[in-house]
């Protein structure tokens, strides 16, 4: 379990990190919080997420955490690091919430001094919306939590990761590599992403809103989206996302084909392929 004696220090009071502060000092723990946005440090204080924080001149606050959570896109976290790690103190723990890990963990754990544990970390609970005043509707308990250790990483501080994870609320915990968690986010959740933004992007729909129907809404929910963010995260990972594309590209080809010809027979048997595929998904 956690201790709450430690004080707990999220650098970036996104969604995501806004998330954890709210949680977490809902359950007692001392947090502290680092963000850049005046107006996002004053939403944390005054909603009691955390205890106190800083925008600036904030080196009290990370020399005091025992335990660090940076909710930070990868190339602010890595720039982060490289300015402010040498201020972590030996003994403490430190994850994150990236959506990609490779070329991201491996640069941190050598930048971070002797005796700090960096063991990244991914919440799957993102949302269409961002910004702190969005976390209290991010929703952990149905949610996936990966844990990506290398072999840096002790087991102590796979176990912490893992009690941050239940502690937030999180009931499926896995394990993978950063690679393995890469290959796998390319096709879950970049590959999503880009099916919604190109649908949306296909043709001026502007009007649709008259009259479609739930299938639209539904799959072009996602399309709202945090364009920074998901510009930085689609070219970290372009390589998995690319193949995945070339995948979809193939089965939606072959649909085309099948069209083409008049094949109902090879459309029924693709639609009771997916219906099959989702069904097994449903009972997971």
């Amino acid at each position: 379990m956690l201790d709450k004696s430690k004080t707990y220090l999220i650098v970036g009071l996104g969604l995501l990190g806004g998330k954890y502060a709210q949680v977490l000092s809902q359950k007692g723990y001392n947090v502290t919080g680092i963000t850049h946005s005046q107006s996002t440090l004053d939403y944390a204080l005054q909603h009691g997420y955390i205890r106190a924080g800083k925008n600036a001149d904030f080196e009290d606050l990370v020399k005091e955490a025992d335990c660090i959570i940076f909710g930070l896109y990868p190339t602010v976290l890595l720039d982060w690091v490289k300015q402010y790690g040498r201020l972590i103190r030996p003994g403490t723990m430190v994850t994150d919430v990236s959506g990609v890990k490779r070329g991201v963990v491996e640069p941190v754990q050598a930048a971070l001094p002797e005796g700090v544990e960096f063991i990244a970390s991914h919440p799957m609970a993102g949302r269409e919306t961002s910004g702190i005043a969005h976390s209290a509707e991010v929703n952990f308990a149905p949610a996936n939590f990966i844990i990506t250790p290398t072999e840096k990483n002790t087991q102590a501080g796979i176990d912490w990761c893992r009690d941050l994870a239940v502690e937030l609320g999180f009931k499926r915990i896995s394990v993978l590599t950063p690679a393995e968690h890469d290959h796998m986010i390319g096709y879950v959740s970049q590959l999503c992403h880009a099916i919604a933004v190109s649908l949306m992007c296909a043709s001026d729909n502007s009007e649709l809103a008259n009259y479609t129907g739930d299938s639209f809404r539904d799959l072009t929910r996602i399309a709202h989206i945090n364009d920074k963010m998901w510009a930085e995260l689609f070219l970290w990972n372009k390589d998995n996302l690319i193949s995945e594309i070339d995948m979809f590209e193939s089965a939606l080809q072959d649909m085309r084909e099948k069209l083409v010809r008049d094949d109902r027979e090879g459309l029924e048997e693709m639609f009771r392929l997916s219906t099959k595929r989702r069904e097994a998904f449903d009972k997971k």
